[in-house]
Parts: structure tokens; sequence; C-alpha cells
């Protein structure tokens, strides 16, 4: 059986120190980013009967328009994710019926919940639909590549 020397117990107790303060370092930064998030619950209803629309297409974009991720409720019209607290737009599409776009703020370990009630395409409805979006797609592009020249010329 062998003794410790004086030295090597010192560089065991710091070493153990190290780990312990590097595990409670992890733990720490862990649990500040969970709760710099927060939950997005949209639901998804019909706007003349309040019943849940089947099959929507629940997209989550930034600000600016970019796509973050994409979600499809269930039976109940219910999608839910987890985002970092900030600002976000929910666009919600659907072949039978007008899309609709909210804009959300999730705030840190707090649930945004955002009900959508989209209005039904009726007979015959659908291509003015189609032909507003369009309009208001090209509309927002053009704003954008407005703003994109208007800052290379400052």
């Amino acid at each position: 059986m062998s003794t410790l020397s004086s030295t090597q117990a010192v560089i065991g107790l710091v070493a153990s120190f190290f780990s312990v303060v590097g595990g409670v370092y992890s733990g720490v930064q862990y649990f500040s980013r969970a709760q710099q998030t927060g939950e997005l619950v949209a639901v998804v209803q019909d706007a003349r009967t309040d019943r849940p629309v089947a099959g929507p297409r629940v997209e989550v974009l930034s600000v600016d328009d970019a796509l973050l991720t994409t979600l499809a409720p269930g039976d109940s019209g219910r999608a839910r994710t987890r985002l970092r607290e900030g600002t976000y737009r929910v666009r919600v599409t659907h072949p039978r019926y007008a899309s609709d776009t909210r804009r959300i703020q999730v705030g840190s370990g707090q649930t945004a919940e955002i009900w959508i009630r989209l209005t039904p395409r009726g007979p015959g409805s659908g291509a003015p639909a189609v032909v507003g979006e369009t309009t208001r797609a090209v509309t927002e592009g053009v704003s954008t590549v407005r703003r994109f020249f208007e800052s290379l010329a400052r």
C-alpha cells in the first residue's frame, strides 16, 4: 500500500475543486438557457364552426420573414414549439382557407398562445384569395428591395 505525497494530495484536491466548479458552471449555463426560451402554442380553428382545421401549415418566421420552423397541428388544432425570447410572425396556410399571419411576442419562461380562426374560401373564391396573397408578397418583396438599395445609398 502506497501513501500519497503531499504534492499529489494537493493536486488531487485542486483537480476535484475544478471538477466541481466546472459541473456547477455547466448546470447554471444549462438552466439559464432554458429560462431564455418560452413556448408558442398556436390553435387553428374554422372561423364559422370553431372546430379544429385539419392539415394546416403553421410557419414560424423571424421578423424579417426568415422561416424558422414549420409546425403541423394535431387533431385538436394545436401546435406547440419552444422558441427563444423575442418577436415572431406566425403564418397559417391551408388550401381551402384564406391564409392568416400574426405577430407574436414570446417571453422567457412564458407560454404565448395564439388563436387563429381561418375563413373558408367559397366556391370560385380561390383565385382572388391567391391573387391577393401574391399581390401582398410582391409588395413586401418590393419594399424589402427598396430598403436594401436605400441602405446602400446612405
